[in-house]
């Protein structure tokens, strides 16, 4: 597996999910460009899934957590940069009993952040 297709992929994902929540649904455009995005993530999940799932189930054991393991493109940001304490998916983790905690998958390099609340962010897994 080649880490810099696999960040070239990961950052055309989110370009295209940022250029699909730039249009309202009345445009013109919203179909196309949502059905290219759902293309991208299935391809994505084709062709960096199974590599990735293993990396999610590892921290997912290492963090303690009971949450099901999600497909990759669900733990995408909305934007390339740090993620905001309510982007990735919600975990249940012990390691963080009673704070709420997301997982994101992050580009440049590609990465797993943990954020814990609205302070505390730290990379759990790097590709």
């Amino acid at each position: 597996m080649n880490k810099e297709d696999l960040n070239r992929a990961l950052v055309a994902l989110i370009e295209k999910k940022q250029e699909l929540h730039k249009l309202t649904y009345d445009d013109a455009r919203y179909d196309d460009v949502e059905e290219e995005l759902h293309d991208l993530e299935d391809d994505f999940n084709d062709e960096y899934g199974a590599f990735l799932e293993a990396a999610l189930e590892k921290v997912h054991t290492d963090l303690v957590s009971d949450t099901d393991v999600l497909l990759p493109t669900a733990y995408l940001p909305a934007t390339i940069g740090t993620p905001s304490p309510k982007e990735g998916v919600w975990i249940d983790s012990e390691k963080y009993s009673g704070k709420e905690a997301r997982l994101t998958l992050v580009p440049n390099p590609t990465r797993l952040v943990l954020t814990v609340g609205k302070a505390v962010q730290q990379e759990v897994w790097q590709a």
